[in-house]
């Protein structure tokens, strides 16, 4: 099957939000490299249409809530997708913030993205990373180094496009040698 094949059959492009949070990149005091590893991520294993939007808050709970909120109510991302303020410290609220706006939590995200980083460093223990449903978007907090970042996604993201379609979401085909997601037999289009 040809790569245009396979979008023409999965229909409107996915629409993904990639929030950042970091006080020090919110104010430009240094580069965001965990929003670009997300991208880069979702260029590599992702093989159907997609589009994004991409931003850099400070680690403020309020600022982060209201964000999550546009990129799903008013920019209708199917997946957003935060990097930064998942530890312990004071200025860490970005699970707090999700967990705020979200209907449903999701706690297999939180379970599995901590299970992943204990293979690399035991101070996984400290993270409070979770996932989440508003409305038709599905919301999941990423470690802020790009190293980490995927050492998690390419693991999590196996559910993601599944939980898309559960969601009502469009149909999300991937790259299956970056990323072979999971879906049952009866919910596959190719």
């Amino acid at each position: 099957m040809e790569a245009n094949d396979v979008n023409i059959m999965v229909g409107d492009p996915a629409t993904f939000g990639i929030l950042t949070v970091s006080d020090r990149a919110s104010s430009g005091e240094y580069e965001d490299l965990g929003g670009p590893a997300i991208i880069g991520f979702f260029e590599e294993a992702i093989a159907s249409k997609w589009n994004h939007h991409y931003h850099v808050v400070p680690d403020d709970r309020i600022v982060i809530a209201e964000k999550l909120k546009e990129m799903c109510d008013d920019l209708s991302c199917d997946v957003v997708v935060t990097t930064g303020g998942t530890g312990p410290a004071s200025r860490d609220v970005t699970p707090d913030a999700t967990a705020s706006v979200c209907d449903k939590i999701l706690p297999g995200f939180g379970e599995q993205m901590r299970n992943i980083s204990l293979n690399y460093v035991p101070t996984a223990i400290l993270s409070r990373q979770i996932g989440g449903v508003r409305g038709k978007s599905l919301i999941f907090n990423l470690p802020g180094q790009p190293k980490s970042i995927r050492e998690t996604i390419d693991e999590v993201w196996k559910a993601v496009p599944y939980c898309v379609d559960l969601l009502g979401g469009p149909y999300i085909d991937m790259n299956d040698s970056v990323c072979n997601s999971f879906r049952p037999k009866s919910a596959r289009r190719r």
